[in-house]
């Protein structure tokens, strides 16, 4: 094992892995308290653990070889929750910059619980405390005054109260001036009327508040949140009554309820939607209805039909232009775009999707000129390659649609349309039903859609299964390209590809770029060190290789991987910066991956840059650390309050690769990850390849993964609702 040095979390158990009642040994999932809310294994002596209960842990990080990252306890405690606790919170936030703990405790204990209001009315008072420095008194007197406009209150009640400082904004511009009195009134009522509230968070403030756990308020919200959390685990648009049900009568055993009355207000509100045995969050509901409603009218507004000569002759002209002659399925995809409103192109690797992206593009500015092409995919690095393919300025479909990250609505949308006259999607497998609706929620004006994904990749991270249930409605003209175009790079890995998607792989068959090492699961961390090393030793940089793994956990999970990639190719060294961020550290020159979207940034979840720079607290305006990361030609800055956005990217999921691809792609596979691995994953995987795959590890989980098709099939309703009216 290897350890890291001492430190003291905060968080809350939300699950005991195992546990010996004779020794106290135990093993728990634990969700931090910051922003990241990441869950992690603690591992310790305890002579007794409350779930839901924030404890204080000190101890340190080790790897454990076969579990992987893992936080050992030396020593917890449960914080008691008061007002100078609050207060300590409160100054030590992010709103006090430079303003630690230590420094926060020692003002409070030299002035008391009501030192807030004395700094703010006589900033000298801060004097008496020695050890303050003149640019520390007067963060911590601009703080108090940045915030005098009626939150004091309600930040002190947050903190003491362990709820993030994050969701002040959230409350204030929900609320105002009312927002302290409006939750102790009723703190259910955030999860409708607050964006980014979950269930969890308002039950806390309630429990704190003395709200009892059978108040029908609770359990209403509680029923409410059942039925998206239930959705949101298994991907599914609906969940039928009877699993909402038990779920629900299991969870609140022991309390005075009656389910049906909670049921049926939640319907009468609105806030579910019952159709035969299924029951669905309204927004799920919406979403499929809108989307369908939207297609079957579609499109509002027509444009002219083409003039099919005049087409063939642009086409022959742009085959001699780019050298390319279209086979006979390319052809019929352009023809079915350009005589219908709405067209699916889907096909795998190698079949030529992205030349009939550009010649449907061209073609459409010759045959329409000064009309308006909107590309759009959900991913910045398959945007970037989208805009390279087309000359057109594309972007990520929440850029386009102006999506604010704060209140997760969308600027552009049914009174601010786009301005488009066709709009093409990339990448559309990982579309998700509320992302798609949202999309057609602003395309009123436009003539022409088409989408274009592999249906053999994963589907979306989110609800709904929106390129299969399109697809299977056989309601749109559908292009199908099947023809493998094997190039000389990367033939063998399109050639695999094939084989995955039909169920089989034959490794004998290749023998350039693709090989499989098979090793023992504990020797597939240094494995996978020692080729990317080789890697580099014949040329290669670090950019152009990317590890890929299923999970997070275990002897060869992502956590271990970067860590151990890390260490050799950006390992400590004199003069070089370092900024610890829990079990990680990040250092200058390291390989970063973006986790969420921050559109104001213009950066976006799935995006990967170079650290460049980590300034230290003396060096910068607000007394922090900040971080520096190139992500092409854009900058972004993280200081301690948003990085948690980022994470090293030397190794990174699938999932997160999904939209990109990269010149050498290694990885692992291992019975760790039996639970994620099935065919659409591994082919993604597979799939991200430009050019040499290596997998690395056991055999049999990858042939069993490549024999395990999906292990839940998304319940949707929109091909139902596709087809209805037919």
């Amino acid at each position: 094992m290897s350890e890291y040095e001492s430190v003291t979390i905060l968080g809350k158990a939300v699950h005991i892995i195992f546990r010996n009642d004779t020794t106290m040994y135990t093993v728990m999932r634990f969700r931090l308290h910051n922003e990241t809310e990441k869950i992690i294994t603690v591992t310790g002596l305890f002579p007794a653990v409350d779930l839901d209960i924030l404890y204080n842990i000190t101890g340190h990080y080790v790897e454990h070889p076969r579990y992987g990252m893992q936080f050992a306890m030396e020593s917890y405690e449960k914080p008691l929750p008061n007002e100078r606790e609050g207060i300590i919170r409160y100054l030590s936030g992010v709103q006090f910059p430079g303003i630690g703990k230590k420094t926060a405790e020692k003002v409070v204990d030299e002035l008391g619980e009501e030192c807030l209001d004395l700094i703010k009315d006589d900033p000298d008072i801060l004097r008496r405390i020695k050890e303050l420095s003149e640019d520390k008194r007067r963060v911590i007197y601009e703080g108090i005054i940045r915030d005098d406009d009626g939150m004091n209150e309600l930040v002190q009640f947050l903190n003491v109260h362990g709820i993030g400082i994050r969701n002040l904004v959230r409350l204030n511009k929900a609320y105002g001036k009312e927002a302290l009195s409006k939750l102790k009134e009723n703190p259910y009522r955030v999860i409708d009327e607050c964006d980014g509230f979950g269930f969890a968070t308002a039950d806390k403030i309630a429990m704190s508040l003395g709200f009892r756990e059978d108040d029908d308020r609770r359990l209403y919200a509680y029923l409410v949140s059942l039925c998206m959390d239930l959705c949101t685990s298994s991907g599914d648009s609906w969940v039928d009554e009877e699993t909402l049900h038990d779920t629900f009568m299991k969870k609140t055993a022991g309390l005075s309820c009656e389910y049906e009355d909670i049921f049926h207000q939640a319907l009468i509100n609105r806030r579910i939607v019952q159709e035969e045995d299924r029951v669905f969050p309204v927004s799920q509901y919406d979403a499929e209805e809108g989307i369908a409603s939207f297609l079957r009218n579609f499109p509002f507004s027509y444009i002219d039909e083409p003039d099919m000569d005049i087409l063939e002759s642009y086409l022959g002209s742009l085959e001699q232009d780019i050298q390319i002659t279209y086979d006979q399925s390319q052809r019929d995809a352009i023809m079915a775009f350009f005589t219908n409103p709405f067209t699916i192109i889907t096909g795998g690797p190698g079949t030529g999707k992205t030349t009939v992206v550009r010649a449907l593009v061209t073609l459409f500015r010759m045959m329409f000129q000064g009309s308006t092409v909107v590309c759009a995919a959900p991913t910045g690095r398959a945007a970037k390659r989208l805009s390279q393919l087309t000359d057109t300025d594309s972007s990520t479909i929440h850029a386009l649609l102006k999506w604010d990250l704060e209140t997760n609505t969308f600027g552009v949308n049914e009174d601010e349309p786009l301005l488009a006259d066709l709009v093409i999607i990339d990448e559309f497998s990982m579309v998700d039903n509320w992302l798609f609706w949202n999309l057609l929620k602003a395309s009123k004006r436009v003539k022409k859609i088409c989408v274009i994904g592999d249906e053999d990749q994963l589907p979306s991270v989110s609800c709904g299964c929106v390129l299969r249930d399109l697809i299977e409605s056989e309601r749109f003209p559908l292009i199908r390209l099947n023809h493998i175009y094997r190039q000389k790079e990367g033939s063998d890995v399109i050639g695999l590809a094939h084989q995955i998607s039909e169920g089989y792989a034959d490794l004998s068959a290749f023998s350039n770029d693709v090989v499989f090492l098979e090793c023992e699961k504990y020797q597939i961390r240094d494995g996978v060190v020692s080729i990317v090393q080789n890697a580099i030793s014949k040329g290669y940089d670090i950019d152009q290789i990317q590890v890929l793994a299923p999970m997070y956990g275990g002897s060869a999970g992502i956590d271990v991987l970067n860590n151990a990639l890390q260490e050799a190719f950006n390992p400590a060294g004199y003069g070089k910066r370092q900024f610890k961020y829990g079990y990680m550290t990040f250092r200058v020159g390291d390989k970063i991956l973006q986790l969420k979207n921050q559109p104001d940034d213009d950066v976006f979840n799935g995006d990967i840059g170079i650290l460049e720079e980590i300034l230290l607290p003396n060096e910068t305006e607000n007394h922090q650390h900040v971080l520096i990361v190139r992500f092409e030609d854009i900058y972004v800055e993280y200081t301690p309050e948003n990085v948690g956005n980022i994470t090293l990217a030397y190794c990174i999921s699938v999932h997160k690769s999904q939209g990109s691809e990269y010149p050498i792609v290694v990885f692992p596979i291992t019975s760790q990850h039996m639970i994620m691995l099935q065919r659409k994953l591994i082919y993604t995987g597979v799939t991200r390849a430009r050019q040499s795959l290596v997998l690395i590890g056991e055999k049999y989980a990858f042939e069993k993964g490549i024999e395990t098709t999906e292990r839940h099939i998304r319940r949707t309703s929109l091909k139902e609702r596709l087809t209805k009216e037919l």
